[in-house]
């Protein structure tokens, strides 16, 4: 599912999961294993996040989600698993930088909107975007959140939920998806060169920073989770036309 390297005291962690790079129920347990770990020790000093080939990620797998039988398996999963390590991803202690090696759409686009900052290549063929409204599938609270706070202001947020459509580098730089674009050779040495920059002061004063910055809304985010009827929520995984729709381009990503 991932690959990790340390290089210049950075954890660089490479997501490999067939040519899309789809995120399943491991690749969080192992992410939870990755904040935890940076959380805890001086090293490494940050965590670089990029893909293997033309993605950074797909998003979600879905055959993952056509695997559920009942809304108590997807509850369990959202409430229990991929919320709770999503907001802890948010609130790493340590500087987190989204590598976009390529497109970066739906669980991959919140993926990197939990990160610190996003560097992506001018590739004009990458694709950047969440795709959920066409599908039938909604945002989880956290996944709401997140994406919400790295985007330019509410209205394109609501652009990007609502109409589900791709954009490409320069809308997504545009509407604040992409931070910074840089050629490819350089997208690990300047995402490298982000981590030290932030992290290298006195006191590691990045730490209670970002804590300032993004408490708060992880604070609302987490009230959330305890408190929504998640099978309620997710009972529409389980709808006719959702699971068709499903199905539909799971077998589209096969061919």
């Amino acid at each position: 599912m991932i690959k990790k390297r340390i290089e210049d005291d950075i954890l660089i962690v490479t997501l490999e999961n067939g040519r899309d790079n789809s995120i399943t129920a491991e690749f969080y347990h192992e992410l939870k294993d990755i904040i935890q770990e940076a959380n805890s020790k001086p090293s490494p000093k940050g965590i670089i996040f990029t893909g293997e080939g033309r993605f950074f990620s797909s998003g979600f797998n879905l055959s993952m989600f056509l695997s559920f039988k009942t809304p108590r398996e997807i509850a369990d999963f959202f409430s229990k698993t991929e919320e709770p390590v999503l907001l802890d991803l948010f609130m790493c202690s340590k500087p987190v930088i989204a590598a976009l090696n390529g497109h970066t759409v739906a669980g991959g686009l919140i993926l990197a909107m939990a990160c610190d900052y996003r560097l992506a290549t001018p590739n004009p063929k990458a694709k950047y975007g969440m795709s959920e409204i066409k599908i039938g599938l909604p945002l989880a609270i956290a996944q709401g959140e997140i994406v919400r706070f790295g985007m330019a202001d509410d209205r394109n947020y609501r652009d990007l939920v609502y109409f589900g459509k791709m954009m490409d580098v320069n809308e997504a730089r545009e509407n604040r998806m992409v931070d910074e674009v840089v050629e490819e050779s350089e997208l690990i040495p300047r995402a490298k060169q982000l981590v030290s920059l932030w992290i290298d002061n006195p006191g590691r004063a990045f730490t209670p920073i970002k804590r300032l910055l993004r408490g708060p809304l992880a604070d609302r985010i987490q009230k959330g989770i305890d408190e929504l009827d998640w099978e309620d929520s997710l009972k529409c995984f389980f709808y006719d036309d959702v699971r068709k729709t499903l199905e539909f381009v799971q077998a589209s990503l096969n061919k």
